[in-house]
């Protein structure tokens, strides 16, 4: 499903404000914990999940450690 939220300043931040039927669906409540990634394709948004965050950590530590390898796997 695709939805428009709006971005509002909240203190020294920019939030979004997910509709009611979607948190609904995704079990997310206020106070709930998302993860944020950047894509190529923009900005996705997940539930929570220390393994997952640690995974992505570990990620980006390779992807710096390797970067010479895998720019030259990219051509």
């Amino acid at each position: 499903m695709v939805r428009s939220v709006k971005l509002r300043r909240m203190g020294g931040s920019v939030g979004a404000t997910l509709p009611r039927d979607m948190a609904q669906r995704l079990h997310l409540e206020a106070g709930d914990e998302v993860l944020a990634v950047e894509t190529a394709n923009g900005i996705l948004l997940s539930p929570y999940d220390p393994d997952v965050e640690d995974g992505l950590r570990i990620a980006v530590e390779a992807q710096k450690q390797y970067r010479k390898a895998l720019r030259a796997l990219a051509k």
